[in-house]
């Protein structure tokens, strides 16, 4: 793709102003540095311009205008991802998408609510909780995190054990194309008629088109839940009882648990009253009709016994059940403590497998000498080790990127795959030949083509080219530079 020149981009610039007003399209350099990465800050890549639309009208002006000019369009919601989906690598155009926040329409009947995707995941359920509704997926960024967001990147979080990912429960996107078109896949009722674009479209990053307004699915909520915290004097003894518990018929909500390194940072943090001589805290949550709900507790309490638990606890009301997911919830920011940055990588591995994973996790930190934590979505072995260290030591960052690199291919020689919740990006994008062929990458960028034919919507994510394992185009990366990708 040929950069612009500085010229060509005050004439772009003067388009966009006409078009949304100079309040929405900034271009200052303090303005831009607030966009140069999302929340996995190792990369960072400065845009040329950021925009703000309002509307799907607005993405749309936008688009048109990249197509004239021919400049990268990156998608952004409220930057909390952690592959770099959002940050411009090739600069060109950072449109961020959090002025279209509304809730648009709840259908407690038909259980679905419209939104704009600028609009929070917590806000939705918030809209929907009148009608005894929710959305199910809830990545700990929740708060902040946006519809949008959560679609490119098929965000997950604590319950995608039994109620799946973003793409389990989205019915339809309102899209703007590549070339401005609008278009819908999907709708209020998810249509199973010829191709599934809606499932082609939800993980796709940006690459085939800019989502402007979703139809998600909502669920009733649960008559009854029953949250317990155990500790265990082995994560190994943990993950064989997460294992028991779904092999004794009882699929829970969510089962998270951290490690022993993690649970003092969080003690540290917030005096919660964890018992810090545990190895691991295993935080188990059921839910469902107040029949049977019972005796699936007696299970899910004899199978954390069956395997060396040193402590239980139920939570006898929802504020004791917020004190235990406060435990999880605010895990990765407690690691601050230990460390000026934190890789959080997102790697999955068959749930058989747990102890095994995470006895060779320990081992690849030990060879680069990097300190790593350990949280994990253990019922459907979503892995998430957080690799600390300091940015600013270039030896630190390479020996990171080396382990990450280990842990990704253990994690598909295990069995699993590359990401179960945070998407590719440009973390992940030189380690996708790890989990597919060569033909299969050829199909990925014929169907990115046939959406997207000057790959101008967000270039270098997702799909790699033939010739190298990330470019980094106009915005050189820390990780190309370093070779370690």
């Amino acid at each position: 793709m040929t950069r612009l020149k500085p010229t060509k981009y005050k004439e772009l610039e003067a388009e966009l102003i006409a078009a949304l007003t100079a309040q929405y399209v900034l271009s200052s350099v303090v303005d831009l540095a607030v966009y140069e990465c999302d929340g996995e800050s190792m990369d960072v890549a400065i845009p040329d311009l950021v925009v703000l639309p309002s509307s799907t009208e607005d993405v749309q002006k936008v688009m048109q205008l990249a197509n004239k000019y021919k400049v990268p369009v990156t998608a952004r919601g409220a930057g909390t991802g952690l592959s770099g989906g959002a940050t411009a690598i090739m600069g060109g155009i950072c449109l961020v998408l959090t002025r279209m926040s509304k809730v648009m329409a709840v259908d407690a009947d038909e259980f679905y609510a419209h939104v704009q995707v600028g609009v929070t995941n917590v806000a939705v359920s918030q809209a929907a909780a009148k009608h005894s509704l929710y959305f199910a997926p809830d990545p700990s960024s929740q708060i902040a995190s946006t519809i949008g967001g959560n679609i490119a990147e098929n965000a997950g979080g604590a319950h995608t054990l039994k109620y799946g990912l973003t793409t389990n429960n989205v019915l339809g996107v309102k899209v703007v194309l590549a070339n401005g078109d609008i278009t819908t896949f999907g709708g209020a009722v998810r249509d199973s008629l010829g191709l599934d674009l809606v499932g082609v479209f939800v993980g796709s990053e940006g690459t085939i088109g800019i989502a402007t307004e979703a139809w998600v699915r909502l669920i009733p909520r649960a008559q009854a839940v029953e949250t317990m915290l155990a500790y265990f004097p082995s994560v190994e003894k943990g993950g064989q009882a997460v294992s028991d518990i779904v092999a004794h018929g009882v699929i829970p909500a969510a089962m998270e648990m951290i490690d022993k390194l993690t649970l003092n940072c969080v003690e540290d943090s917030l005096s919660l009253g964890l018992n810090r001589q545990a190895e691991a805290l295993l935080i188990v949550e059921i839910d469902g009709p107040n029949a049977g709900i019972a005796t699936e507790r007696e299970t899910v309490e004899q199978c954390v016994r069956a395997h060396g638990c040193m402590e239980i606890t139920w939570a006898s009301d929802e504020k004791q059940r917020a004190s235990i997911w406060k435990a999880r919830k605010m895990s990765f920011g407690a690691l601050g403590r230990l460390a000026p940055h934190g890789y959080v990588l997102d790697g999955v591995i068959p749930r058989s497998k747990l102890s095994e994973a995470i006895n060779e996790i320990a081992v690849i930190g030990k060879r680069h000498e990097v300190l790593i934590a350990n949280v994990y979505h253990a019922g459907d072995g979503n892995l998430h080790p957080c690799l600390l260290f300091n940015r600013d030591n270039e030896e630190q960052v390479k020996q990171v990127l080396l382990a990450s690199k280990e842990i990704l291919e253990m994690c598909v020689r295990l069995g699993g795959t590359l990401s179960g919740e945070h998407g590719i990006g440009v973390e992940k994008i030189g380690q996708m030949s790890f989990a597919f062929a060569e033909a299969d990458l050829d199909a990925m960028r014929t169907l990115r083509s046939a959406f997207d034919p000057d790959l101008i919507l967000n270039p270098g994510k997702l799909v790699p080219t033939p010739k190298s394992c990330g470019e980094s185009g106009a915005r050189p990366l820390l990780r190309h530079r370093l070779s370690a990708c």
